[in-house]
């Protein structure tokens, strides 16, 4: 029954990263024509009625789900999800879904790197050798000092750090609240300075936009219910490796319909910070 459990919460995971897939390229279609505020802001109204209705739908209803000892760090982590997606989707218009997601998919080696100082865990030097080929991996995606290293390479990069954050964040809040509290929080607080932020971009969009913008909604909701019954049917740390899927869905989309191209320093650079990332999962596996 485990095994099969397992294998279920694999294929979740694979539908998930392909939703999210879906998903940064509708955002990447967007954000060439509309300001990124305003398309995140609109996400992010879905977003939060959605975890609203998950939590109405709960025992105890939203009082419970809202009902926090650290409401502070819990604001903090829905702010800087929203901040992230801000700054990913900027990276998306302007680099492109491959060369975004080839540095992104560093975000598990700097969570490795930094749940020493904010988790208090023990970090070893197998797991430290990793993170360092791992960032060999970026460095070799972003190719520093031959000519064609670019300022808005470090974009995704900021997006990473913020995300594994976000992630370290999550396994703090963890120690008190529930997962129904920390996403509850997640959608709520990012609805309302995504509102705040946002709304100073708001331009009409074409009918046919609005339907992308639907959309978009649809796939971010869909996205993270997989995400939550990949979590409750499997262990964590059995389904985690399979989202580096995501980089394979957006690079079949960048080439196919946005005329992206994968350059073979990014293609080795990130099969380097893959498989960096894969020994470090397999490392916390074991420990734990």
């Amino acid at each position: 029954m485990a095994e099969q459990n397992t294998r279920l919460g694999i294929l979740l995971m694979i539908l998930t990263t392909f939703v999210f897939s879906l998903q940064d390229g509708i955002s990447r279609h967007l954000a060439a024509s509309y300001p990124v505020p305003l398309i995140v802001m609109m996400r992010y109204w879905f977003f939060g009625l959605f975890v609203m209705a998950l939590a109405a739908r709960q025992a105890g209803g939203l009082r419970n789900a809202a009902r926090t000892e650290q409401p502070l760090i819990q604001i903090f982590r829905g702010l800087l999800l929203a901040a992230e997606i801000c700054v990913m989707v900027i990276a998306f218009d302007t680099l492109g879904l491959v060369e975004s997601h080839a540095v992104f998919v560093c975000y598990p080696l700097l969570v490795a790197a930094l749940s020493g100082p904010i988790l208090g865990e023990s970090v070893g030097w197998r797991r430290w050798s990793a993170i360092g080929v791992g960032f060999i991996g970026v460095l070799i995606v972003l190719e520093p000092g031959f000519g064609v290293f670019r300022i808005e390479a470090l974009i995704p990069f900021l997006a990473a750090t913020m995300f594994a954050l976000y992630g370290l964040l999550t396994r703090y809040v963890a120690r008190k609240d529930t997962a129904a509290t920390s996403f509850f929080w997640t959608g709520v607080s990012g609805a309302v300075m995504m509102t705040l932020y946002g709304i100073w971009y708001w331009v009409p969009m074409t009918p046919v936009d609005y339907v992308w913008m639907f959309a978009l909604c649809l796939t971010g909701a869909l996205g993270h219910y997989l995400l939550i019954r990949s979590y409750e049917v499997a262990e964590a740390s059995a389904v985690q490796p399979f989202a580096y899927f995501q980089l394979v869905f957006v690079s079949i989309l960048g080439v196919s319909l946005f005329g992206e191209t994968i350059r073979t320093n990014v293609a080795i650079g990130a099969l380097i910070v893959i498989a960096a990332g894969l020994f470090t999962l397999w490392r916390e596996r074991r420990n734990r």
